[in-house]
């Protein structure tokens, strides 16, 4: 039976610990190691990992006497994985009941993909995971390398759901681990990276609890106006840097990634005019020319310019008006074609 190795990072989660790793041992894929690392944590993160290496023989343990910070503690656990198959999980994460056993069922049929990631269901801190939910698996899906890699240039997006992703080790050690300067998108780098060298393998099967608090990496470390979206486009931007040489039509690749992030930034700044967030709507319409300067082309530039043009106030008294006329020509306009 192929080996699975969980690495579970953790720092400051010692009272998350022991829920994340119970989800692991009662996988109905027994065949596992969990390799906890402690981050040097302030709390007790030490003493609960201890417990549950001494309960269960499948759990090893290592400390830092010195924070090193996740991407270097997340390559550790990736050089200490000798399973056939290796899993990333956060210590404030859950896996879904028998997503272990789905996971390694589809590596060990499909040999020649890469990874296989499924979907996950994110519940806030005060309320417990729908752990009881009956799980099935509706399908699953092989996608080509090179054909994963456009999808995520078309969206300007990270598809994968990292707790849900278990990786073919060899394929790992040969691509290598998260790059330290991607701090907030290296699982997404890794991804595509991942994707030029072998198929990728989808589970429409819930795989996942992603649990949402404050102390959550993307709120505490990532400017929440455009940080997320300079993150992704310097991930983009390592793939076509290193390894467009490997990627055929680069220059459609690097146009589309472009124009879906500028898209995405363009319509957030519209928002956030919307809500009289003057400087946030700024930072994102600054950010989207910067990416794409085409967008001044668009129609889309044209209206907006116009609400500007307006300001926050008189637009405030429009927008109503606005969307009830637009409303209406949709309406007549669908009921003309039939």
């Amino acid at each position: 039976m192929s080996r699975v190795d969980v690495i579970v990072p953790c720092y400051r989660y010692g009272h998350y610990l022991r829920q994340c790793v119970e989800s692991v041992l009662s996988q109905s894929h027994g065949e596992l190691r969990v390799l906890i690392i402690d981050d040097a944590s302030p709390d007790h993160t030490e003493e609960e990992a201890l417990r549950l290496m001494n309960q269960d023989p499948r759990v090893e343990y290592r400390r830092h006497q010195v924070n090193q910070r996740h991407i270097a503690t997340y390559n550790e656990g990736l050089d200490w994985a000798t399973g056939a198959y290796t899993l990333l999980l956060s210590a404030d994460d859950l896996l879904a009941p028998d997503a272990l056993a789905r996971a390694v069922s589809f590596l060990d049929r499909y040999s020649d993909v890469g990874f296989v990631y499924g979907t996950q269901i994110c519940f806030r801190d005060q309320v417990q995971p729908p752990t009881d939910r009956q799980i099935r698996m509706d399908g699953w899906q092989i996608i080509p390398g090179l054909e994963f890699i456009e999808n995520c240039c078309m969206t300007g997006s990270n598809p994968v759901t990292t707790p849900t992703v278990v990786v073919r080790t060899q394929v790992l050690k040969v691509t290598g681990g998260y790059r330290a300067d991607l701090p907030h998108t290296a699982d997404m780098e890794l991804w595509l990276r991942l994707a030029l060298k072998a198929p990728v393998g989808s589970l429409l099967a819930i795989q996942a609890y992603k649990r949402m608090h404050d102390e959550n990496m993307q709120y505490l470390y990532v400017d929440r106006t455009i940080g997320d979206l300079q993150q992704r486009q310097a991930a983009f931007d390592v793939l076509f840097r290193e390894h467009g040489s490997e990627l055929p039509d680069l220059g459609r690749l690097q146009r589309l990634a472009s124009r879906s992030l500028s898209l995405e930034a363009f319509w957030a700044a519209s928002e956030a005019f919307d809500r009289a967030d003057l400087d946030g709507s700024r930072k994102r319409l600054e950010f989207a020319l910067t990416t794409d300067p085409e967008l001044r082309s668009r129609p889309e530039w044209t209206r907006f310019s116009i609400k500007r043009w307006l300001g926050p106030r008189v637009w405030r008294v429009l927008h109503p008006l606005a969307s009830l006329v637009r409303s209406r020509y949709h309406s007549r306009l669908s009921s003309a074609t039939f």
